[in-house]
């Protein structure tokens, strides 16, 4: 029961990604999805790169970037990504904390939630050929 309340939850993010991006046509495809976090703490924001289907680390974030879609110049600007955000903390057993869309005009929309981070998507792009814009830093 509680799996295809999952799947039916894992449609509606898919056909909501589908009217804000619009279709994923070969222009909306990025590999490269630009990530801003804020370390509630330190009042430290960064901004890095997080290339799909790789892991990086954001403090005891693991993010992992599955797909990440770009509207084309023509219409309206939004990018989505999907995202998978692990928290991994040295004293307790690693925890899924995300999983689904995130849209840059409205982080708010589904956002982590998180005491000490935040993370949202600020725009997807073609891969770099420098990785000075990862910031992250651990």
């Amino acid at each position: 029961m509680a799996r295809g309340k999952a799947a039916r939850r894992a449609g509606c993010w898919a056909a909501l990604a589908t009217l804000l991006v619009g279709a994923a046509g070969p222009a909306a495809a990025q590999q490269v999805a630009l990530l801003q976090g804020l370390d509630k703490i330190t009042a430290r924001i960064s901004t890095f790169e997080a290339p799909l289907g790789e892991t990086v680390r954001f403090g005891t974030f693991e993010i992992v970037v599955r797909a990440c879609k770009k509207r084309p110049p023509e219409e309206p600007p939004e990018s989505a990504a999907f995202l998978e955000i692990v928290d991994l903390r040295p004293d307790a057993d690693a925890v899924q904390l995300f999983t689904g869309w995130m849209f840059a005009s409205s982080p708010a929309l589904s956002a982590v939630e998180h005491p000490v981070y935040d993370v949202w998507v600020i725009d997807c792009r073609k891969a770099s050929s420098s990785a000075a814009s990862n910031s992250a830093g651990n």
